[in-house]
């Protein structure tokens, strides 16, 4: 279904119906997939239950279940910014977060239910204020799961130490204190990791292994976490006072550090010859800065290509990247040399337009989508040789400066979310996001 108007602002508002069990996302899964996030999500309400009342709940277990909560939520709030664009950016791949830091240090102090409390608002926080509910519930509820699993394996390892009705760390000392530490922190890794890690394999079958398995930074960012929550937790014990001084340390390693570190990643995708999320991200901060000096205006185009995913089902992934890199050479014909496009990971893309104005974004995302629509991509498949690839099509978001948002995260999130709009309204179409939508119809009155 095409769109050849201005869609209307009924049509563009339009978001995933998230509350109707009918329309999730988890359901369009394979089988085996959905029966492997529940069997995990039930073990982790077993275990749950089962350690509900294994530890009693003290004051003081309260006052430092509020200091970890009051930490880690900071801690969120501060690298949301980051944090949104590195899940943007992930691809088929383990998304690491730095919020072990709170887990493994809840795991350290708490009864086990606190500890599943810690989790479950770190997830929600995050899922809501750092994602803004784009991801689907059923990977962070899964998440979740898999860290609670994550904790109960390491604390059976950790409680042989453990005094009676006390915290675990006040039983870890001397040589055995350190090796039960160490076990359980391998234990903790490899039992949150491994399980997401399967998942991924499960729902990309024809994938690397390999590749499921992330970046050697990912698992340097879980080891870090789990060292700085047992400081944390030792200093919580001893020296609550000294908390925000590891809150800020715990700020700095994931800001300072990871944030530079993501920026000087390679800046032309592989694959394409575009942009990579990180270099487009940070050409696209300068154009912001140079329209908000001028005035003008500025546009962002987020292009995801529809059904991407029976492509290389049915005729491979080397076609499926021929198909990527077909796209790519369409956008860069069709789009002016100052525009900046750059592929944001997967079967998506992204387009910055300089001193765009609502209608000329709208217009140059339409041209963009018929393009696409009309390519013929042809391929090579080991069984069947050359091929003729039809009927590729992509669902396009558009959002604008200043109408739409002020800063370039804002714009992102506007962007996607027009794309699933589109996607759910008919795909191979273009929405605007409603902000640039009630600007046209101010400006220019539809009847």
């Amino acid at each position: 279904m095409h769109t050849n108007g201005l869609p209307s602002m009924t049509e563009q508002a339009s978001a995933p119906v998230r509350f109707s069990p009918s329309t999730w996302r988890l359901w369009s899964l394979p089988r085996h997939v959905v029966v492997y996030l529940a069997v995990v999500e039930l073990a982790a309400v077993i275990v749950l239950a089962a350690t509900l009342r294994l530890v009693p709940i003290t004051p003081r277990a309260l006052v430092w279940f509020g200091m970890l909560v009051a930490g880690m939520l900071v801690h969120l709030e501060a690298s949301r910014r980051i944090e949104r664009l590195r899940e943007i950016a992930a691809e088929r791949k383990p998304h690491t977060h730095p919020q072990d830091v709170w887990f493994f240090a809840a795991l350290l102090l708490l009864p086990p239910p606190l500890v599943a409390a810690v989790v479950a608002i770190s997830y929600c926080y995050s899922w809501l204020r750092v994602y803004q509910g784009r991801p689907p519930a059923h990977r962070k509820i899964f998440s979740a799961a898999t860290v609670i699993l994550a904790c109960w394996a390491a604390g059976l390892v950790l409680s042989t130490a453990r005094p009676v009705n006390g915290p675990l760390i006040t039983g870890l000392d001397g040589p055995k204190g350190l090796g039960l530490l160490v076990t359980a922190a391998l234990l903790y890794f490899v039992c949150n990791y491994g399980l997401v890690v399967v998942v991924v394999i499960l729902t990309n079958p024809q994938e690397p292994g390999r590749g499921a398995l992330g970046n050697l930074t990912d698992v340097l960012i879980i080891s870090g976490a789990v060292g700085l929550g047992t400081a944390l937790a030792l200093v919580m014990t001893t020296r609550p006072w000294l908390m925000p001084i590891l809150v800020c340390t715990a700020l700095a390693l994931h800001v300072g550090l990871l944030l530079p570190q993501f920026q000087t990643a390679s800046r032309t995708d592989a694959k394409t010859g575009l942009a990579t999320g990180v270099a487009w991200h940070e050409q696209a901060e300068h154009e912001l800065t140079r329209a908000h000096a001028t005035g003008d205006g500025l546009g962002v185009l987020m292009i995801d290509l529809d059904h991407f995913k029976r492509v290389n089902d049915r005729y491979g992934h080397l076609a499926g990247d021929q198909v990527l890199r077909a796209v790519a050479a369409s956008l860069q014909r069709d789009l002016r040399s100052y525009d900046l496009v750059g592929r944001f990971g997967g079967e998506e893309f992204v387009v910055l337009i300089p001193g765009a104005t609502v209608d000329s974004v709208y217009s140059t995302a339409e041209r963009v989508r018929l393009s696409v629509s009309l390519l013929r991509v042809t391929a090579s498949t080991l069984t069947d040789g050359e091929i003729t690839i039809p009927n590729v099509t992509a669902s396009v978001g558009a959002a604008v400066y200043p109408a739409t948002a002020t800063d370039l995260t804002g714009l992102l999130q506007a962007a996607d979310a027009a794309v699933y709009a589109a996607k759910n309204t008919g795909r191979n179409k273009t929405c605007l996001a409603p902000a640039a939508i009630s600007a046209v119809t101010e400006d220019n009155p539809r009847p």
